[in-house]
């Protein structure tokens, strides 16, 4: 398909002015409306990062960390590492006023190529594969109550999988504000969820018998003292704390950007990394790390022991979590293809809304249609999430280095939020490591890794380098675009009316 004709647009940072003043388009029925809220952005954060992770991490942590008193440094550096993290983009966010989070940094700081690339291996396999995980992991434990001791018939977790992912992506078609209403709703479920696991295991603590208190003598015996193997740790860690950035991609919907994003942000970052704490100190109340290493869902073992006939409540919680989830990275996938349409990096139209609905619909759709094709890759999509987390790193490090070159190049740009330099430093040499590291541990993956993200230079020289396209190519483009307007009732939403 013809890319958009928006690629030529003015750099980002002239719309700093047209966000201090507020989005004229915004008040004619233009764009995408302004309707999230602070509540809204700290749910989407905290819905984005508690998924599926904390119900499963906590075993690959205390494997790599070797003891508890490691496991639970390694939960609590992860949690401040992405706080810095965060902190930077809270900066990024405010001054670079535009959806789509490291693309709009990466574009601005380095240009177009660099930033396609990015959203290249983001938006067309790194989302839709998130999306696929936390589906099947849905499926899962949706079907446990009907079958508690043999795996269900083959092709119904797909299945299952799939109306999920068809459900939460007709939500986002119909309505902004029905989507944050499921975001919010399930966010505040699975947090009182883990809420109660804090305080059964902070009562077995302080009123419980001595035997709950053995995971906590000799507190750091077997810690590992391999280098490697901690970082291993990390990996799980940070891998639970994924999705502290997403509020970033779809900055332009907040109403009050430039105080929301930053309260979202040290929020969210704070009440994640307080509730993943005091989650693992519970959970090693009712099992010792030998035990841990032995559930793959510990979360459901700490219920099946502490909650008798009350133990459906964790499967409950991780359903209702990964509903969230799913619902989370859809809203904010589709919005990532909008913004890399209006860009001219994205058939055009992605970019066109639903004048009624006020959502991207084509952006949704895609989003949706993609992580059901990833399910046909299932049993191996665990493997292709491995091989692109180098890309991942590799573009929150560019993000990071985005904001050094900004200072530079935009000393006296307007910045809400400035961060003390000493913080970016550290998250970038962070990510540093944490590219270097797989290379050194496992090559191949990371070659593969890194091909898959260099698949983007050939659909960048064809699809948006080479201007002067065969005529036949423009007339299918046209022809394909208008039918698309018409099945989804469309239009671009910054065409001015005639």
């Amino acid at each position: 398909a013809q890319m958009s004709k928006s690629a030529e647009k003015e750099p980002l940072k002239q719309g700093v002015e047209q966000f201090e003043k507020g989005d004229p388009d915004a008040e004619e029925g233009k764009g995408l409306a302004k309707t999230l809220t602070l509540f809204n952005g700290v749910s989407i954060i905290v819905g984005c990062i508690i998924g599926s992770g904390i119900f499963v991490s906590p075993t690959g942590v205390q494997k790599e960390a070797g003891s508890v008193g490691m496991s639970l440094i390694v939960w609590t550096v992860s949690g401040i590492f992405t706080a810095i993290g965060a902190f930077c983009y809270a900066e990024l966010g405010t001054l670079i006023k535009k959806s789509g989070g490291d693309y709009a940094y990466i574009m601005e700081a380095f240009g177009p190529l660099l930033a396609f690339l990015r959203l290249w291996i983001e938006a067309m396999v790194v989302r839709p594969c998130t999306v696929t995980i936390v589906a099947l992991t849905f499926a899962t434990y949706a079907l446990r109550p009907f079958y508690p001791h043999c795996e269900p018939p083959e092709g119904i977790p797909e299945l299952l999988a799939v109306l999920l992912i068809v459900l939460m992506t007709a939500i986002n078609c119909i309505s902004v504000k029905v989507a944050t209403f499921v975001m919010d709703f399930f966010t505040i479920a699975k947090v009182v969820a883990l809420l109660l696991i804090i305080c059964t295991g902070g009562y077995l603590l302080v009123f419980g018998e001595p035997q709950y208190k053995d995971s906590f003598e000799n507190i750091f015996e077997g810690t590992s003292k391999d280098f490697s193997t901690i970082s291993l740790a990390f990996y799980s860690g940070l891998f639970a704390y994924s999705g502290w950035n997403f509020l970033n991609f779809i900055v332009e919907e907040l109403k009050n950007a430039k105080r929301d994003l930053p309260l979202a942000i040290a929020i969210s970052i704070t009440t994640c990394t307080v509730i993943y704490v005091l989650t693992n100190v519970a959970l090693y109340t009712a099992m010792s790390p030998d035990e841990m290493l032995e559930s793959p869902a510990v979360a459901v073992l700490f219920a099946n022991k502490l909650y008798g006939p009350f133990a459906f409540v964790m499967p409950l919680a991780v359903v209702l979590s990964t509903v969230g989830s799913a619902n989370g990275v859809i809203f904010t996938s589709s919005r990532l293809f909008y913004v890399g349409a209006r860009e001219g990096h994205m058939p055009g139209v992605l970019t066109m809304v639903n004048k009624q609905t006020r959502t991207p619909i084509p952006a949704v759709i895609l989003t949706g249609l993609l992580s059901i094709c990833y399910l046909a890759l299932s049993k191996n999509i665990y493997s292709l999430i491995n091989y692109i987390q180098i890309s991942y790193w590799l573009a929150i490090g560019a993000a990071i280095a985005a904001l050094f070159w900004l200072r530079r190049t935009m000393p006296d740009a307007p910045r809400p939020i400035k961060v003390p330099l000493i913080f970016p430093a550290i998250f970038f040499l962070g990510c540093v490591a944490l590219v270097i590291i797989p290379i050194v541990a496992s090559p191949k993956d990371t070659a593969i890794g890194l091909l898959i993200m260099l698949t983007g230079l050939p659909v960048y020289a064809v699809f948006i380098a080479w201007k002067n396209k065969p005529a036949f190519v423009a007339s299918i483009s046209e022809k394909t675009t208008v039918f698309l307007q018409k099945l989804f009732m469309v239009v671009d939403d910054e065409a001015k009316e005639k």
